[in-house]
């Protein structure tokens, strides 16, 4: 393992190694910042993004002001409609070394909600 890794990057290889998409089942890779929220699903066979969602898109511009609960529920939605349309129910969850917890988890509930299955 490289030194001089943060713990979350620990988090995330660890949590890598045992996180495979397939293209029946991509893995749902979540990133966040202070101010945005990246939502992909990736194919790790072909090493391809299948379906994405970011909270920086044009078409988003001023419907979520801030990076919140509310902007992670209407990006997990909108990538949830995305998917469905490529023909994706299933996804493996990669949180990405971030604790399940606030807007990480409301992305995941949104998904259930939306037909998605994890």
């Amino acid at each position: 393992m490289k030194k001089n890794l943060t713990p979350r990057e620990r988090r995330k290889i660890r949590i890598r190694k045992k996180v495979k998409g397939t293209p029946e089942r991509p893995r749902l890779s979540v990133f966040r910042s202070n101010r945005h929220l990246v939502l992909q699903a990736v194919d790790d066979v072909s090493g391809k993004t299948v379906v994405s969602a970011q909270s920086v898109e044009k078409e988003l511009q001023g419907r979520f002001t801030k990076n919140n609960m509310e902007t992670a529920t209407g990006l997990a939605a909108m990538l949830a409609e995305r998917a469905r349309a490529k023909g994706i129910t299933k996804m493996v969850f990669d949180r990405s070394g971030y604790a399940y917890h606030g807007r990480v988890k409301q992305v995941a509930e949104s998904l259930r909600e939306n037909g998605i299955t994890i």
